[in-house]
């Protein structure tokens, strides 16, 4: 259980209503001398599958054929729709992105592979292909299909691997996410591979494990930010720690953070499929932010405990009292051991 992570939490306080191995193998890769003007061609978009789209950003699968035939990367490039003022941003945020993706070599982070220049004149960040799916695709995917929260084995792997990969951010990379959430996680096949993607607002950590930088911001996305953040409190890297908390939640309620009012109204309108804004209450969305969503502990049943405590855990207003991603790697590679006593783990230090 989670009972060496010290909280104010009670199993009862979990489940109530108003509260709401796979072994780790370093994966080596070939970097280039550096992360700008790299001599790479990129094909223009029109050649490549669009995979995803984010901020600013579209995501195309780039297959590698003749001398290069090998893996395929994910190429992520500026919307070409974007305003010349959004796009100089953006662009920023791209090039930061590849600098600090270069650096960083763990099986739970998209790897760097390049920055290079499409022929259409564009800034490219290629990268590791991850995986066909985001997190979030497969939520969705499970939600359209009329079906409940991820089997807790699933629930299990996925909160390991993303632990892993936040350790290694924190402890090594010295680096906040910044923006962890079910969009920024890309499963390859029937979770063969989980890993963390989108470093680009990630945040220097000092020793202490504050952002080192007083005058950075913390962008992250509005549903899955810490109260701290909300209220321009000291940021921690305890900080993705909450968000992390919220991309389990994600995967036990198949909802938004903070937005279930909307799931509600959705199923109550068979007919009608239009969103009238005027009937979202703003005020009680915004109230809600930074605070911990409710979850029917009951309804998913005694095998989901750990889950629920993980999450509960995590998503303390106090950030003093989340555990770190080390404690949860601990904890959670403990109980794999304790439930496969057969079973090799590889402990990531």
């Amino acid at each position: 259980m989670f009972t060496r992570f010290k909280s104010s939490l009670s199993l009862s306080e979990a489940s109530s209503p108003s509260v709401f191995k796979t072994p780790c193998k370093p994966v080596r890769v070939r970097s280039p001398p550096s992360a700008c003007g790299t001599p790479v061609t990129i094909p223009a978009s029109p050649f490549m599958r669009k995979l995803g789209c984010g901020t600013g950003v579209n995501v195309y699968l780039m297959n590698r054929t003749g001398k290069q035939t090998s893996s395929p990367w994910a190429i992520k490039k500026i919307n070409s729709k974007c305003s010349k003022s959004q796009q100089k941003v953006y662009q920023k945020r791209l090039c930061d992105e590849a600098k600090v993706l270069k650096d960083l070599q763990h099986p739970n982070i998209v790897g760097f592979r390049a920055f290079s220049t499409a022929k259409d004149g564009s800034k490219c960040l290629a990268m590791e292909y991850g995986g066909e799916q985001s997190l979030n695709d497969l939520i969705e995917k499970r939600r359209e299909d009329g079906l409940k929260a991820f089997p807790v084995a699933t629930i299990e792997k996925v909160a390991l691997h993303v632990a892993r990969g936040l350790q290694y951010l924190h402890n090594e990379g010295k680096l906040l996410h910044g923006d962890i959430k079910s969009c920024n996680i890309v499963i390859k096949g029937d979770f063969d591979t989980i890993k963390i993607c989108d470093v680009g607002v990630s945040l220097p950590l000092d020793e202490n494990m504050q952002v080192s930088n007083p005058k950075a911001q913390y962008i992250g996305t509005e549903p899955w930010n810490p109260k701290e953040a909300l209220e321009n409190g000291l940021i921690t890297d305890r900080a993705d720690i909450f968000a992390y908390g919220l991309t389990l939640w994600e995967m036990m309620t198949l909802s938004v953070p903070h937005l279930e009012i909307l799931d509600e109204e959705d199923e109550d309108e068979d007919e009608d499929e239009s969103f009238d804004e005027d009937e979202f209450d703003e005020d009680a969305y915004f109230q809600k932010l930074g605070t911990r969503p409710a979850l029917d502990s009951e309804t998913l049943g005694g095998a989901y405990q750990r889950m629920v405590e993980l999450f509960c855990l995590c998503t303390n207003e106090d950030p003093q009292k989340r555990p770190s991603a080390a404690d949860i790697v601990q904890v959670l590679e403990s109980n794999v051991v304790a439930d496969n006593p057969k079973s090799e783990v590889m402990v990531i230090d």
